[in-house]
């Protein structure tokens, strides 16, 4: 029998609950400093494509270059430092060696000024806005079904057996081989609710684990496999599963897409690899490029588009906000350049209310337009921003 899905609830482009405003985020993961900050640029821009009401997290190991973390910030992602988690060194053997390193994905459950996030890996494209995702009951772990039916599950008994979770009516499960596999999902998208406690259990975990060969994924399965519930695989769909299952495919309907296949990164992408000359394939990265070089999808280029004004400075913004705890500086030479770690604004009837996002270089071009404004804060129903006609202030109310 097939496993019930969880479905989520639809809500518009740019929607947010009114409650926990403060509290949301993607979160994506960078090592290195090789090409997979195009991957993350172009995740950046999707999310803003789509209208998402929430920032982009990237937490990147002390080995990602200040120039990548520069073009990661003008791209309004905020940038977190983590420090590698790395498994016990009897385990590193066993595991497929590019894998290893993203057991340092663990530290995301560290970020518990966030009450819930949605996992996205660098070689992953969104194509439609899934914030929704968010509204998804607490207390599991949400992700897609992965696929047994690729090579790279060679090792496992499913494979040896023809069985896929993906299509378990085609081969049953031999008796004689017991329980069959508890479902199993990809890594590389999830929703999950940072803790610390949880967050000190899988490091804990970590050290008394077996090796397995997918690494993090494994030990994510392992570790959640009693609260995870399966969604859509419209929310990640692995391109594996355009060969191995198109019939659960509807490809104008999937929202998320995951470039992991062997040369299916668009960045690195020759067409050479088998598979990689389907005409389906051409056009996901087709798309992909689209979202990349599409300029008006910058940062910087969309937060101040349609704004004409004359430059005014934000100083006394930046201290009134800063005295408040709300903002600080993340760099120096770039004083208009402000985190604001869980703010975004969206437009209301009564004037400009502040959701989560990254950064108040929106509400520096508002400035601009308007000259002043007024900031009145309140716990619950975010921040309000009026054109009041007087000094810029923070006011308590």
């Amino acid at each position: 029998m097939a496993p019930e899905l969880v479905q989520a609830a639809l809500k518009p482009a740019g929607f947010t609950k009114p409650a926990g405003l403060l509290s949301r985020a993607y979160v994506t993961f960078l090592a290195g400093n090789g090409d997979y900050v195009k991957g993350v640029v172009g995740l950046a821009k999707g999310l803003r494509k789509v209208k998402s009401a929430y920032p982009l997290i990237v937490a990147v190991l002390p080995d990602v270059p200040e120039e990548h973390r520069r073009i990661l910030k003008s791209q309004g992602c905020i940038v977190r430092e983590i420090e590698p988690v790395y498994p016990p060194e009897n385990q590193t053997q066993f595991a497929m060696a590019y894998y290893v390193i993203n057991y340092s994905k663990l530290r995301i459950w560290e970020f518990v000024e966030y009450t819930k996030m949605i996992y996205l890996d660098g070689d992953i494209q969104v194509y439609d806005n899934i914030d929704h995702l968010f509204d998804l009951p607490d207390g599991h772990f949400y992700a897609v079904m992965d696929c047994f039916c690729e090579k790279t599950w060679s090792h496992t008994p499913q494979y040896k057996i023809g069985y896929c979770q993906q299509c378990p009516g085609k081969v049953n499960w031999p008796d004689e081989m017991g329980q069959p596999p508890s479902l199993y999902f990809n890594a590389g998208m999830f929703v999950f609710e940072p803790s610390i406690s949880i967050y000190h259990d899988l490091l804990k975990t970590l050290r008394v684990t077996p090796p397995t060969p997918f690494a993090e994924q494994d030990f994510l399965n392992m570790y959640f496999k009693d609260i995870y519930k399966p969604i859509p695989l419209v929310y990640n769909l692995v391109l594996a599963m355009l060969w191995r299952h198109p019939e659960n495919v509807e490809l104008d309907r999937v929202k998320v897409v995951h470039y992991c296949a062997a040369g299916s990164k668009p960045w690195r992408y020759t067409g050479k690899e088998e598979n990689m000359q389907r005409e389906d394939i051409k056009t996901l990265v087709e798309k992909w490029w689209g979202i990349y070089n599409d300029e008006s999808l910058d940062y910087m280029k969309s937060m101040a588009d349609g704004i004409e004004a004359e430059p005014v400075s934000l100083q006394p913004f930046i201290a009134a906000l800063s005295e408040a705890g709300a903002v600080q500086p993340v760099d120096q030479m770039e004083p208009f350049f402000v985190e604001m770690r869980g703010f975004v604004l969206e437009y209301e009837d009564d004037g400009w209310r502040m959701g989560d996002a990254q950064s108040c270089v929106f509400l520096f071009s508002l400035l601009e337009k308007h000259k002043r404004v007024k900031m009145d804060l309140s716990l619950w129903n975010g921040m309000v921003v009026k054109d009041s006609g007087s000094r810029t202030s923070v006011s308590d109310e």
